[in-house]
Formats: structure tokens, sequence, C-alpha cells
């Protein structure tokens, strides 16, 4: 791939766990944080990977983000919880809320839990799997700033919300939906911005609302929602469920990840779990589903197409490759990480093909 350097998975989560310990964080803690963002990169998803390093540790020096690794309960009531972050890493409050949900999931047959006074939390794939690794169906969505204009608007109102949905599944790796409700990710447009290259026209719009191919400008203007006034609708929806269901922020409550790293984020969570076995046998729903997915996978494929996908599967052979021959990192993301492991004072020995901060390889 241009423009990419492939480096070793294990390399690149010491890396990331080594500049985030130099923030202060527990080794628990700044582990967890990178093997979410070195996770993102091994399933192709790299607008939630390593890219967004040097964005988290600009808040944890000005302060926006904070070094606690816990969230505290606010409310604790039957199968459902509501937790404040207080502006901590979002992957730490996240496995814990999620976590929570299961428990409760265990206890009632469903757990949902809410956190407000939030921090980015990477890609919600994280959350949804880790509840059907428990044998449930987990959800995980969270609100953004505006960045996405309602039908006919001339003004962003609602964030390209991500949504999870996980199905667990009996000797194998869950169905995990995993999506934004932009036509693309804003991560995505950073990244190709990043790389000076073009986006497709159907992502953004500039700041006159006209469709562009220019990431610069579509940083300036708006997303397109996904499916037009569909996605528009559930990403509205997503915000009540994560910002005002929880007390926390909403709409425009809700601050920008890079206009001002001093200001809290302040985005919103939800997660809900959904235990398999308290709406009957779980063998039997395995069974069912499996007929489901087969029914899916063994269709009728059009001329050239040789394989029929389930969500998500694409990014677990993605991750499946990458742990095997090493994760593809864009050489700007690649070069501001090794940057920051400089800046704490971290030494690592490199791996072949990668240039130390400052320097340049020699096919640049």
């Amino acid at each position: 791939m241009a423009g990419t350097t492939t480096v070793p998975a294990d390399w690149l989560i010491d890396t990331v766990t080594g500049v985030f310990r130099g923030y202060g964080l527990s080794e628990r803690a700044a582990r967890t944080v990178a093997e979410s963002l070195v996770v993102a990169d091994m399933r192709g998803t790299a607008s939630h990977g390593v890219l967004l390093v040097p964005m988290y540790l600009r808040r944890l020096r000005d302060r926006s983000v904070t070094a606690r690794e816990r969230a505290e309960v606010v409310i604790d009531w039957g199968a459902v919880a509501v937790l404040d972050a207080r502006h901590a890493l979002g992957q730490l409050t996240g496995d814990q809320a999620m976590d929570i949900a299961v428990a409760k999931a265990r206890a009632h047959g469903v757990g949902a839990v809410t956190v407000r006074h939030a921090f980015h939390f990477g890609a919600a794939a994280r959350y949804a799997a880790a509840a059907a690794a428990a044998g449930c169906i987990g959800v995980a969505a969270a609100n953004t700033r505006p960045l996405m204009p309602a039908p006919g608007g001339a003004e962003p109102v609602t964030g390209n919300n991500p949504l999870a949905i996980a199905l667990p599944r009996s000797g194998g790796a869950p169905v995990v939906l995993d999506m934004a409700l932009s036509e693309a990710a804003l991560g995505k447009i950073r990244l190709a911005a990043q790389e000076d290259r073009p986006i497709p026209a159907h992502w953004a719009t500039d700041a006159q609302g006209r469709p562009t191919t220019d990431p610069q400008a579509a940083l300036a203007g708006m997303l397109l929602p996904a499916a037009g006034p569909k996605g528009y609708g559930l990403a509205l929806t997503i915000d009540v469920l994560a910002g005002v269901l929880s007390g926390g922020a909403y709409g425009s409550g809700v601050n920008g990840l890079y206009k001002d790293t001093a200001v809290p984020n302040d985005c919103a969570h939800f997660f809900l779990a959904l235990d398999v076995a308290a709406f009957g046998d779980p063998g039997r729903f395995a069974e069912r589903l499996e007929d489901l997915l087969g029914q899916v996978t063994g269709a009728r494929r059009t001329p050239g197409t040789d394989l029929l996908l389930l969500p998500g599967q694409l990014e677990e052979t993605r991750a499946a490759v990458a742990r095997e021959k090493g994760v593809p990192v864009s050489d700007g993301a690649l070069r501001a990480l090794l940057e920051e492991a400089e800046r704490v004072g971290l030494t690592l020995p490199l791996p072949p093909g990668v240039a130390a901060a400052g320097e340049r390889r020699a096919d640049d």
C-alpha cells in the first residue's frame, strides 16, 4: 500500500502503551487504549487507529481528558446504570460500562448503561463484540458533535453517530455490524487530508453545502448522512439514547475532538446487552442463527462475486492477516507516533523499514 509501513502488531501495541504510560496511565489502562487503537488498524479502520494518538495526548496535556481510569456510577437500579466518566479516556469507561451491562443482563436478561461526560471510545465494535463474547447480543453507540444537516438543512444538527451490534456465535467470531451514520467517518477524511488525497464526492460538502472531493474543504464543511434521511433519522435517535437519556451533552453541547483540545469533548455513550439464555435455549439460538447466516452466505451471487460476506467478516479477515504479517499504518500516523514516543523518552527497538522520528526512509 502506498504511503504505509507494515509493522508487527505487538511492537505497535507496546509503543502506544509506552507512550500512554509516559502520561501517567497504569500499564493496564495504557495497554487497553493501545490495543483498542491497534486492533482498529488491524481491522482496516485506520480512522479509529493510531492516527488518534496525538490528539488523545494533546487532550491529556491540555487536561480536557483526565487520567482517571474508572467512571463514577451515579445510578444503579435493576437492569439500568448511568455512569459519569468525568472525561476519562473512552476505552476505559466503555469497557467498564459494557462489563456492567453484561453483568446486569446475567441477572435480569437485559442490561442498559449510559455514560455521560465521556470521551471518544474508539471503534464501537469493541464493546458490542465484548458482549457477544459473553453470550449476549451487544449494542454500543455514541454521539458526536453536529456534523450532518437535516434533509434540506444548511447547517449541521446531528453527529455521524456510531452504532455497533454484535451477535454471538458458537465456535466462531461474532457477527459485528459497526457503522457511522455518515457516508464516511470524519477520521477517514482527516486521514485523506493527512495523505493529501481526494475523497469521494458523496462523502461530504464544503462550507457552502456543495459536494466536494477536497478533504480540507470537507473538514470545513459538513458530512453527508448515509442513505439520506434514513441515516439522519437514525443518527438523531442515537443522540437521544446516548446524550439525552444519560443526562449528558447532546446536539450542539458536544464539542469537536480537534477544534479546541482544552475544551472537553463531552460526548455520551449507550451500551446494551441482551442475554441470549434469558430468551430461550442458547444452543437453539445458535442453530437458528447459523441457519439464517447460511441462507445469506449461500444465496446466489452475481457474476464476478466470489463470496457473500457477513457484517464484520471482511474486518475479521484483515485482522487475521495483520496478526500474521503485520499492521499497515500510514506513514504520517507512524511518524507522529514516533515523535510522541520521543517526547516521553520511550526507546524501543524499531522494526525493519521504520525510521526514527525526524529521519527519513531511504525510499522516501
